[in-house]
């Protein structure tokens, strides 16, 4: 379960990119395939009016799980230019003020968008062209800011223990090496 909830993010985003990927395969072989005269026929049965929406969703989706992703891995924007020429206590405080900062600003976006889609799921709002109770596609705000909460918090702990910050080396490509070694 460790492990899983360490790759939570890259696992939702996959999924999420794989799924939109498909759609939107899916959507253009179907529109071309429209073009083919004795295709027309059975193609014209069905719509793939609903794959845009679904790909905006998805994305909005890989967009709110990327920003927690960014926070675990040190790739999440950040300005640090005056930080770092702090004295180290000084610097220590402020990274933590910072990450406690983050924590509370997603731990309130997290309530706010659970109090909207707790609110928007008692209406009989729906999207327009999928057809699904829109607060289905709101729960991105509070699942994705609770987890980029959990993740601030990850890190801050972290740090206080080990004066360590996610680094991401944008020289360094994962798995690199364990292909070289094949």
């Amino acid at each position: 379960m460790g492990k899983l909830l360490d790759h939570l993010e890259e696992w939702l985003i996959i999924l999420l990119m794989a799924a939109a990927t498909l759609i939107v395969l899916v959507a253009v072989v179907h529109r071309y395939a429209l073009g083919i005269s004795f295709l027309f026929p059975y193609l014209t049965q069905y719509s793939t009016s609903w794959a845009q929406e679904l790909c905006i969703y998805l994305f909005i989706w890989m967009a709110k799980f990327g920003a927690a992703y960014g926070v675990r891995t040190g790739i999440h924007v950040g300005v640090d230019v005056v930080i770092l020429r702090l004295n180290e206590g000084l610097r220590n405080r402020v990274i933590l003020f910072g990450l406690g900062c983050g924590a509370l600003f997603t731990a309130v976006i997290g309530g706010l968008g659970a109090h909207f889609v707790w609110a928007i799921g008692h209406t009989d709002q729906i999207s327009p062209d999928l057809e699904v109770p829109v607060w289905l596609v709101y729960l991105c705000i509070p699942l994705g800011s609770f987890l980029m909460c959990f993740r601030f918090l990850q890190v801050g702990w972290r740090f206080l223990h080990t004066r360590q910050l996610p680094h991401h080396d944008p020289l360094q490509v994962a798995g690199l090496h364990e292909e070289a070694a094949l």
